[in-house]
């Protein structure tokens, strides 16, 4: 059994405001998601954390391996009208927010498509929800909010108008963040900032001292 249901992705149409996204609620499949969930990395500091740097057991494993299998690449690529086949896929984890995390930015240039799996029960806190923005300077000028929930998927193509960010939140936040990256060596070099955070992060002790996060 499958974990990704792609064909609920493929079904979702492509929406264009403010930006290229797609938003697919249940995009974990039902049957799968408790135990995804259960199975989590033990995360006790915000920031972003490298696959690598985790330690995973399925199946929460099987789940990151279909995220970055060639058929979810070519179901992403379907929907955004791109070539996606042989793009490096970086995968980064968060299991924690601080209240500085959620600034409002636009991805670097190096990512061609983020996508966000949020990990978490229903959402009842006001902050913390994604939002996709039409400005760069203004966190409500919104045109959607999601809340990170339930095994909901938000991508979205990266450009210089893909602002996104969220309103304070402190406390657990589980979001899988996958990356299609331009090449290979921008994902290496990306994948080797985030190992050195880390290993930052695990100095700093529980819940991180270092720089806020933007994601």
């Amino acid at each position: 059994m499958r974990i990704l249901d792609l064909d609920r992705l493929a079904a979702t149409p492509l929406t264009h405001d403010p930006f290229d996204h797609v938003i697919v609620p249940g995009f974990v499949a039902a049957a799968a998601l408790r135990d995804v969930v259960a199975a989590f990395p033990a995360i006790d500091r915000a920031g972003s954390f490298p696959i690598d740097a985790l330690d995973v057991a399925a199946p929460f494993a099987t789940f990151v391996a279909e995220l970055q299998c060639a058929a979810t690449a070519e179901a992403l690529g379907r929907v955004f009208g791109l070539d996606l086949a042989g793009r490096p896929a970086m995968v980064t984890v968060r299991g924690r927010c601080r209240a500085g995390d959620g600034r409002v930015h636009t991805d670097s240039s190096t990512k061609i498509v983020t996508a966000l799996i949020y990990l978490n029960g229903p959402w009842g806190a006001d902050g913390g929800r994604l939002r996709l923005l039409r400005s760069a300077d203004d966190l409500d000028d919104v045109a959607v909010e999601v809340p990170p929930d339930d095994g909901t998927l938000v991508a979205f193509r990266r450009s210089e108008r893909s602002f996104h960010g969220h309103k304070p939140y402190v406390g657990v936040r589980r979001v899988v963040q996958v990356n299609w990256m331009r090449d290979a060596a921008v994902a290496r070099r990306e994948l080797a900032r985030h190992r050195w955070s880390a290993r930052l992060k695990r100095l700093a002790g529980p819940i991180g001292l270092g720089r806020a996060s933007r994601g």
